[in-house]
């Protein structure tokens, strides 16, 4: 697909009128957060988008399971509790296992015993790195990542490792917009700082228009699928990445058809 820069705006700003939708989302772990005010959505959006990985419909199983044994209020159970056993040997999603998770879990806590919230942990690290959020984020993930077993899956991905991080830039996305799609909610990063989530499907697409010609979706693949919607939308790169991958998750839809 090769269209002029108008013509691209017209045809996403025609896909985000029709899809960027609340009744579209589901499936989608996004779900998960509508249920939860902020200081319990940062928490509840760690995990979900942490497991956002493999088959959509065993992802949202996965993260209900989790949040069951949360109680209602991650933050106030998470901050209350000593015992980091919480989710039971038997759980499984694909290369996470149940260690992982209850890893996580603990990580949270302590960062919300020393910070309060994830956003302020965030802003710590912002700071830090002096206000460059890669290098902040490579921060973000070794606290949250900390006493995981050797060689274990990451569920929280680090930039330096030049993956393209779509699950921590997913996470990112969701706290950071505010739409009907994206709760939002953090105000200490702005949407045109956001990179756009990339995995197999935004691959894809992107190609399609024209934004990237790189062999493998790592980070500079994102960046660069990122700087392709700046040029369209620079306040908000990341704002047509959910009407977008609806083409690569919600049956029915096929982006090769448009």
């Amino acid at each position: 697909m090769k269209l002029d820069e108008k013509n691209l705006k017209s045809f996403l700003e025609g896909l985000y009128y029709v899809y960027a939708r609340r009744k579209l989302i589901n499936p989608d772990p996004l779900y998960f957060l509508y249920d939860y005010e902020i200081y319990n959505r940062e928490i509840v959006g760690l995990i979900a988008s942490s497991l956002a990985y493999g088959r959509v419909n065993q992802i949202m199983k996965s993260v209900k399971f989790i949040l069951k044994y949360l109680t209602g209020d991650p933050k106030k159970f998470l901050l209350s509790n000593a015992n980091f056993n919480i989710i039971p040997e038997s759980f499984k999603h694909r290369f996470t296992a149940a260690y992982d998770i209850n890893n996580l879990l603990k990580n949270i806590s302590e960062v919300l015993k020393k910070y309060n919230s994830i956003e302020n942990f965030m802003c710590e690290c912002i700071s830090i790195k002096n206000n460059n959020l890669l290098e902040a984020l490579n921060i973000f993930s070794d606290e949250l990542s900390k006493n995981k077993r050797e060689k274990s899956f990451n569920l929280i991905s680090a930039p330096r490792d030049n993956s393209a991080c779509k699950r921590l830039f997913l996470y990112l996305k969701w706290l950071v917009r505010s739409d009907e799609v994206d709760p939002g909610g953090w105000k200490i990063i702005k949407p045109a700082q956001l990179i756009v989530p990339t995995d197999t499907h935004m691959y894809n697409i992107a190609k399609k228009l024209g934004f990237t010609s790189r062999k493998s979706a790592d980070l500079k693949t994102a960046l660069e699928i990122t700087e392709g919607f700046k040029k369209i939308c620079p306040d908000d790169p990341a704002k047509y990445d959910f009407v977008l991958t609806r083409f690569g998750i919600r049956a029915g839809l096929n982006f090769d058809s448009l």
